[in-house]
């Protein structure tokens, strides 16, 4: 028969120090742990069926000599009817995750998911945007619902309101709801089955966005003003209108040229520009792409350059006042004052008409000058080789357009472009 351990008091636990197990009496098995770390807890060792267990009472002293005692008489009398207490924790916590799980609104997952993409983001205003549409136009409507409740019924009165007056809106919603609950089944905290998934579900449910949206795309000026407008802004003085000048000779976009200031990212800075070679190197993270990009410097962009440089008193080529990155009113400020009624982007619409309308180029030499990303292999074939000789005829042509129209030639004169006059 086992020795059984003396009857130890609280006043001797505390003089305890040395790590290792002790037998404290009371209850067979119970056992005070102190390890080298000087942290002390209750184990229950004893015999469950045929499996030696090392039951966890809690910390001394929050939990009590007394209370241990109590415990490991009530865990001991579990075993004795048949329970084993450590399954029976493990089925409790089971059950206490799964009614968590059950719980989640979507609203919580939704701000858990923006969280765990805003690593993929490559602009932080990602973030900014998926949680102002859904607070706008989700929350209101299904923020409190818990994820595994959510059916076909709810999906529809979040995009119900909008889906023929706000289509495009509606479609990126609709996208972002499948997103969510997507992960919310993968993390199971609902089923596979997704309701505001859009192939072979909601495409049976709403037409398709083609159908309904109308697209808004942004003001452009319309071709044969392009002279006139570039003669006027060529008189304008001032950092932003040259800036404005630069952009619409390289067909660029805003970001590129002057940045974003909401989110500290800088435009094109001196170290981008090669004046040997003519070229303005964009690298990946400012553009949509994701991808550097080489622009062919014209000879009027040159002389931006150059005029700029003389006047520049940091790294950025179009800065404020102060040598920062410009607000992002810098460029649509000047054609406020100009009151032009288009927008800085829409001016690469503009030269998309100009190489369709006025020239032969190819259709690729165009896409590759706006950076357009096209899946087709075709047109990857041409972005390989970026038709960097090509793309710059193409943009001489421009300039020269942009300041004097189309040249007066006799109609069987062949622009350099190939197109006929």
């Amino acid at each position: 028969m086992p020795k059984k351990a003396r009857e130890l008091t609280a006043t001797e636990l505390r003089r305890i120090t040395k790590p290792g197990l002790f037998a404290v009496g009371g209850v067979a098995g119970l056992l005070f742990r102190v390890t080298d770390t000087g942290s002390q807890s209750w184990i229950l060792r004893t015999m469950v069926g045929t499996k030696r267990r090392d039951i966890g009472l809690g910390g001394f002293p929050d939990v009590t000599l007394a209370q241990a005692r109590d415990k490991a008489r009530e865990l001991k009398e579990k075993i004795t009817q048949g329970i084993d207490p450590v399954e029976e924790r493990k089925a409790a916590r089971r059950s206490l995750i799964a009614s968590q799980l059950s719980s989640i609104t979507f609203e919580q997952a939704a701000a858990e998911f923006i969280r765990m993409k805003e690593r993929e983001f490559r602009n932080p205003r990602n973030s900014e945007q998926w949680t102002s549409t859904l607070l706008a136009y989700a929350m209101p409507h299904i923020g409190k619902v818990p994820v595994h409740e959510l059916q076909l019924s709810h999906i529809k009165s979040v995009l119900d309101p909008i889906w023929e007056t706000k289509t495009e809106t509606a479609k990126r919603i609709q996208g972002r709801l499948e997103n969510i609950l997507g992960w919310c089944a993968i993390h199971g905290y609902r089923s596979e089955e997704n309701p505001a998934r859009w192939k072979g579900y909601l495409d049976k449910v709403y037409p398709a966005p083609s159908k309904t949206r109308k697209r808004n795309h942004h003001a452009a000026l319309e071709l044969n003003a392009m002279p006139e407008f570039m003669g006027k802004l060529r008189t304008r003085a001032g950092a932003a209108a040259r800036a404005l000048e630069f952009l619409i000779l390289t067909a660029s976009r805003t970001n590129e040229v002057i940045g974003d200031k909401r989110i500290g990212k800088a435009g094109i800075t001196w170290p981008e520009i090669d004046f040997e070679k003519r070229i303005w190197s964009v690298p990946a993270e400012r553009m949509k792409s994701g991808k550097d990009h080489k622009v062919p410097l014209t000879e009027r962009a040159i002389e931006l350059l150059k005029a700029q440089k003389e006047s520049s008193k940091g790294s950025l080529v179009f800065a404020n006042p102060d040598g920062g990155i410009p607000s992002n009113n810098f460029l649509t400020s000047v054609l406020k004052r100009m009151d032009i009624d288009v927008t800085a982007h829409g001016f690469r619409s503009t030269f998309k008409d100009w190489a369709r309308e006025c020239t032969a180029y190819a259709d690729e030499v165009s896409e590759l000058a706006l950076a357009h990303v096209n899946s087709d292999e075709t047109r990857a074939a041409y972005a390989r080789s970026e038709l960097m000789d090509k793309r710059r005829l193409m943009m001489a042509d421009w300039e020269h357009y942009c300041y004097h129209g189309r040249p007066e030639k006799a109609s069987n004169v062949v622009s350099i472009g190939g197109a006929k006059s």
